[in-house]
């Protein structure tokens, strides 16, 4: 199944995406998330139009008030092209609400940078409740999956150690369009996952690249933090990255560039830079 969420006549609405349009369902997201997939079977689309993709105002696919974790450096050939050592653990940092947004949205570039960047990555939705989760038992708590655009300051980001200040930008996390269950996506460790800027092709690569997978990185943050339905955790992204350019060949995010993000069998992400 495909969710999605919209806002429309002034409210926050979920919608099923069908054959033939969108259709609006009666419940909220988390509410829909606390069920888990085994509560999908009751979720039936309301009565009433059936809605035109193309003419929606899409928001964020996730709940606004959960936690934002990240994994950095979790592919291979990302940390070789950032000249870093491959993680024997994974990198965790965070963002918050405010970077979330939704496809389609424009995203101002701030005063504050000048060297904005795309990374394409593979957000995990979680389903139920997860502490000291086993690996083994990692992606049953998964809900679904989502396309996300990790926008990095760079500038800001390596000013010192911490990453935060880069990565929680206002509206730096554009996530959507849809919210993919996990039983609709497949092994989500083998999945094209792609970028381009302006029709560009950026990143091309799979999934399989991880050096954590999905079942890992869940098992391992369960195991220090506890995840909730509704928690959002980006997997990080493939090389392809423009801080892996070479210094005379960085050309860094601009307004009137639109960034689109691609993952198989999850749709594609697109946000103009202003």
């Amino acid at each position: 199944m495909k969710l999605l969420v919209v806002n429309k006549d002034g409210k926050s609405r979920v919608g099923i995406k069908l054959d033939d349009g969108i259709r609006l369902v009666d419940a909220s997201l988390q509410d829909i998330l606390n069920r888990g997939l085994d509560g999908l079977a009751g979720l039936e689309p309301t009565g009433g139009e059936l809605l035109n993709e193309e003419r929606l105002e899409y928001a964020p696919c996730v709940p606004p008030d959960r936690k934002v974790i990240c994994v950095g450096l979790n592919y291979r050939n990302h940390a070789k092209e950032a000249g870093l050592p491959v993680p024997s653990t994974p990198v965790l940092f965070n963002k918050f609400s405010n970077a979330l947004t939704g496809h389609g949205h424009k995203v101002k570039l701030p005063d504050v940078t000048s060297q904005v960047d795309y990374e394409a990555e593979l957000g995990i939705v979680i389903g139920k409740r997860a502490k000291d989760v086993a690996r083994e038992e990692a992606l049953d708590y998964v809900f679904g999956y989502c396309c996300i655009n990790d926008l990095s300051a760079r500038d800001l980001q390596n000013r010192t150690s911490q990453w935060l200040l880069g990565k929680s930008l206002d509206g730096f996390c554009p996530t959507g369009p849809y919210l993919v269950t996990a039983d609709e996506t497949g092994n989500p460790n083998e999945l094209g996952i792609r970028c381009y800027v302006n029709g560009e092709l950026r990143q091309n690569s799979n999934t399989k690249d991880m050096i954590f997978y999905v079942d890992e990185i869940v098992s391992y943050i369960s195991r220090h933090i506890s995840l909730e339905p509704g928690d959002l955790i980006l997997t990080g992204t493939p090389e392809g990255v423009m801080f892996g350019y070479p210094d005379d060949q960085k050309d860094w995010l601009k307004p009137g560039d639109t960034v689109t993000v691609e993952v198989d069998k999850l749709g594609r992400l697109s946000n103009e830079l202003v």
